[in-house]
């Protein structure tokens, strides 16, 4: 009947365990937003969805060469690497808070001998069958021969061990997000510097251009010169212009190699041999549709982090309340004891017990509280993180979209002045082959056609990076393929 009856206490404890944890519930933040985007709308409150797949947005840009690098850094960049095996850290440790919900068993086997005083008042402890109610076997005895089996658990009545699990899983969750933040910052960042490459071998082209121009106008000016038609201050000014544009060559030719092993670290692999060669690049800036879903926005990964870790934040104030009531463990020994081992797997051999322990603490000087307090502090810290996260995100797809919209008006401007640069520069060397036009309106005019075509490509380059910024400010992609954990 006893064992019964500690039976019945022990579904009992297991029923009382259901009970609601202690310490809030969580509830998104409710924070005040505009309706709509000044450049564009309307738009959602952001909901984390760090599961959707950002999908391969880089193909919006139809490079195959971009295609292949931005494979390559997702499967060997070393820094990604380390954010997914965080990842499986945060898993192991959400399943170790896991199985604390269930109880722990542990065997032992003892065999060994020991002496009682004879002066001792004691009777001789752990006589087969002869059960302690309330207590433990101590599983000794003079020349002693023991198979133990405890078990122990600690019930769950106040929800800690619930809020050590949410608390566990919100922040697997939030690793799991901050790898798709490393992800899309990493593949944003491949784009971006492999279209600086690009953009820098076109300003190599366009520079090696100029430079066999103001070769063929030295020569034509030497030729000049020896036919008394030039003076040497003409020669000055075209070796002048001439070597500038060579030393504009070089500092290019310095940035480019820059580039090249910034995009080699970024891909995983040894800067020493890495090369990529030059091509022919047409600078083509992709139609991003601004008018995209709202459910874009609520993609980031990075607002989606935050949010997991206001969960873990909450989760976090019931564990500390829930130190102000008592911990209850249930303890159970099941097992065999005997003096002699010929005896050892008789059925008077055998032992058991079952009993249930209460602790708390009556007096802390007030540590509990303040710990309860710092928790609650800690989750506001997070909700202000929250808000910052989410008005940097609006700010980010406003920037982009806003300057994507005054560099096209730029770009277009911008040729407009190549155009008429390129027809100066025509005319002005006409004229000097007329002998209606002095040498440097000739040298002014190709300055003025080269500076054009250098801020073209400037241009070009901006609207390639903030497409690649707008693309990264909603959250990446447009697929909706799911992303494995």
């Amino acid at each position: 009947m006893s064992l019964i009856r500690y039976s019945v206490v022990f579904f009992m404890f297991v029923l009382l365990s259901a009970c609601a944890p202690v310490g809030p519930d969580y509830v998104r933040p409710d924070i005040a937003v505009a309706p709509t985007f000044t450049e564009v709308g309307p738009w959602a409150i952001a909901e984390p969805q760090d599961d959707v797949g950002r999908g391969d947005w880089w193909t919006v840009f139809a490079d195959p060469v971009l295609n292949d690098f931005e494979n390559q850094a997702i499967q060997k960049n070393p820094d990604l690497l380390a954010v997914a095996t965080r990842v499986i850290q945060a898993q192991a440790i959400a399943g170790i808070s896991s199985t604390y919900l269930y109880p722990e068993i542990n065997f032992g086997l003892v065999n060994g001998r020991s002496g009682i005083s004879s002066n001792s008042s004691s009777d001789t402890p752990n006589i087969p069958n002869n059960v302690s109610h309330g207590y433990m076997p101590s599983f000794t005895a003079n020349g002693i021969a023991a198979i133990p089996l405890y078990t122990n658990y600690e019930l769950d009545f106040w929800g800690r061990i619930r809020r050590q699990i949410e608390a566990a899983q919100a922040r697997l969750d939030s690793s799991v997000a901050a790898y798709q933040t490393a992800l899309l910052t990493l593949t944003a960042e491949v784009a971006q510097t492999y279209f600086e490459l690009r953009t820098t071998d076109e300003l190599l082209r366009i520079l090696e251009e100029n430079i066999a121009l103001r070769q063929t106008a030295r020569d034509l000016v030497a030729a000049r010169r020896r036919d008394g038609l030039a003076h040497d201050i003409d020669l000055a000014y075209v070796d002048t212009d001439l070597r500038t544009t060579q030393a504009q060559l070089a500092g290019t030719e310095k940035r480019r190699s820059q580039l090249l092993y910034k995009l080699a670290v970024l891909l995983g692999r040894q800067p020493e041999g890495f090369t990529i060669a030059r091509q022919q690049f047409k600078l083509v800036t992709p139609v991003i549709p601004v008018g995209l879903p709202s459910d874009l926005l609520q993609r980031r990964p990075d607002i989606a982090t935050a949010e997991r870790e206001l969960v873990a934040y909450n989760a976090e104030i019931g564990i500390a309340t829930a130190a102000y009531f008592p911990t209850i463990q249930l303890t159970a020994a099941l097992g065999f004891n005997t003096a002699d081992l010929s005896t050892l797997a008789n059925g008077t051999s055998s032992v058991w017990a079952v009993g249930a322990s209460l602790f708390q603490q009556i007096f802390n000087a007030g540590r509990i509280g303040l710990n309860v307090d710092r928790t609650r502090a800690a989750y506001q810290e997070r909700i202000a993180a929250y808000q910052g996260i989410l008005l940097r995100a609006f700010q980010e797809v406003e920037s982009s979209i806003s300057g994507l919209r005054f560099l096209s008006t730029q770009a277009a401007y911008q040729q407009d002045a190549v155009t008429s640069a390129d027809r100066a520069t025509f005319l002005a060397l006409r004229r000097y082959r007329a002998g209606l036009a002095s040498l440097m309106e000739v040298v002014i005019a190709q300055r003025a056609s080269l500076d054009a075509e250098r801020e073209a490509v400037e241009i070009a380059r901006n609207r390639l990076l903030t497409s690649v910024s707008l693309i990264k400010a909603l959250g990446g992609g447009w697929q909706t393929r799911q992303t494995d954990r």
